[in-house]
């Protein structure tokens, strides 16, 4: 089969390298900073070659392929030589798609895609289908083709795993939106990301299907100059449509290949105008793989959401507590400022990638009382809204932040914890800012 090299040796590499053991590559796996011990002893228990702390060239180079971890750039020296010496360079989800004949749903985009993941992977186990949940969540795809023959894929894809695909082609995309996101990754170029995003359908034909918001100019913008061959399906809150699923006297309709589906708003567990939309777009990849009506509705008022995505934490003298950690960028934070209907005492920052803070100033002026700043460097935060909003506070660990939004907070108002950032200065992930700020608020 050849050599197999990964770099990265975290859950994607791991897994990646488990299945190319199993389909027969000499394996090797490097990884420039520490591998975690749990990883460690899974690659000892299967004999794989590995590395850690360092990248040595002479066992990289006479790869015959390279999988390289979403995580790391093109720009890269050591990328970039491979790539000059005619190596292909892939993703986890590439070259996992080689070795399952599944039917594979796609879903990207800059926020809304681990609820809509999970909520398709919901509405599929519920009718009893044979299905996997990966990507860019949970385990690794790749480990997961290695250990088991499923039906049907859901995986949340990122723009950095897209960029890493060559023939990778699932039956059903979809794009939740796009706002400029990791524009540091794409040279500041939003036109660079959005391209990225759309390698989703770039292999699909006119058996395959597009699920797509039509009240995103962005991608309506790129479709009618960049025309796609598969089937697309739109969702909007804003008009009716012909096709696809729009919202109609607090109905959410549906209509695609002749089957309609008639669901009334507020059966949603999830609340706000964006999870109305996951609940389209999932709603119309089940139906495309024939789960029944009476399972959607079913599902759909029994999904709980995601963890750390507008959590309620606590209830403490009348405000309310909620954290929103998986708020990464700026549109996430909109959604999570625009869905509350109180007072709010903001907790904002950390790694910024290229944050445009303008489009949330209506919202911040209208709602926001406090911004509570949480990152080693605050000075764009306190920059954008230092003139707008009367107290802007600067912290540096969850606790600090969480004890002084104690102190603003009056009765009836909520404490949010919206990042609009990565979380990287403090924090090993949003799961961690998340857990950090649960435990700080069930402290105080």
């Amino acid at each position: 089969m050849g050599r197999l090299v990964i770099l990265g040796g975290g859950e994607s590499g791991v897994g990646t390298a488990i299945l190319g053991k199993k389909e027969g590559f000499e394996v090797f796996v490097s990884d420039k900073g520490e591998i975690k011990d749990k990883y460690k002893k899974v690659l000892e228990h299967f004999e794989i070659e590995w590395e850690s702390g360092k990248h040595t060239e002479s066992k990289i180079l006479n790869a015959d392929v390279v999988m390289k971890s979403p995580g790391i750039p093109d720009k890269v020296p050591l990328v970039k030589l491979l790539l000059e010496k005619g190596v292909p360079v892939i993703s986890e989800i590439e070259f996992a798609s080689q070795y399952t004949g599944a039917n594979l749903i796609g879903i990207t985009g800059s926020n809304g895609k681990t609820t809509t993941t999970m909520l398709t992977y919901h509405l599929l186990k519920n009718e009893g289908l044979h299905v996997g949940m990966a990507g860019n969540i949970g385990d690794s795809y790749a480990k997961m083709v290695s250990e088991e023959d499923y039906d049907h894929y859901v995986l949340e894809i990122s723009s950095f795993q897209l960029d890493g695909i060559v023939d990778f082609k699932p039956h059903i995309a979809m794009i939740t939106n796009i706002t400029p996101d990791h524009l540091d990754r794409y040279e500041y170029k939003f036109e660079n990301y959005i391209a990225s995003k759309f390698r989703i359908a770039m292999n699909q034909d006119e058996n395959d299907y597009l699920i797509y918001d039509a009240d995103d100019e962005v991608i309506l913008d790129w479709l009618k100059k960049h025309p796609v061959r598969s089937k697309l399906l739109p969702f909007s809150v804003k008009r009716k449509l012909d096709e696809g699923a729009w919202l109609e006297n607090k109905k959410i309709k549906m209509k695609l290949e002749h089957k309609t589906l008639e669901m009334n708003e507020d059966i949603l567990a999830l609340e706000g105008q964006h999870n109305v939309k996951n609940t389209m777009a999932a709603s119309m990849a089940a139906m495309l793989v024939k789960v029944r009506k009476e399972t959607i509705r079913q599902s759909i008022q029994s999904f709980q959401g995601v963890p750390h995505r507008l959590e309620k934490v606590l209830k403490i003298n009348h405000v309310e507590y909620i954290n929103d950690s998986k708020a990464t960028n700026v549109n996430a934070t909109f959604y999570a400022l625009d869905g509350i209907k109180r007072p709010i005492v903001w907790i904002a920052g950390g790694v910024d990638k290229g944050n445009d803070y303008s489009e949330l100033m209506p919202l911040v002026r209208e709602k926001v009382k406090a911004v509570v700043c949480l990152g080693v460097d605050n000075s764009k935060l306190k920059d954008a809204f230092g003139n707008v909003i009367d107290l802007v506070v600067e912290t540096f660990s969850m606790e600090e932040a969480v004890k002084v939004a104690y102190k603003i907070a009056e009765r009836g108002d909520a404490v949010l914890l919206s990042p609009a950032c990565a979380s990287f200065d403090l924090f090993s992930n949003y799961e961690d800012r998340g857990d950090q700020f649960k435990n700080a608020v069930k402290k105080l």
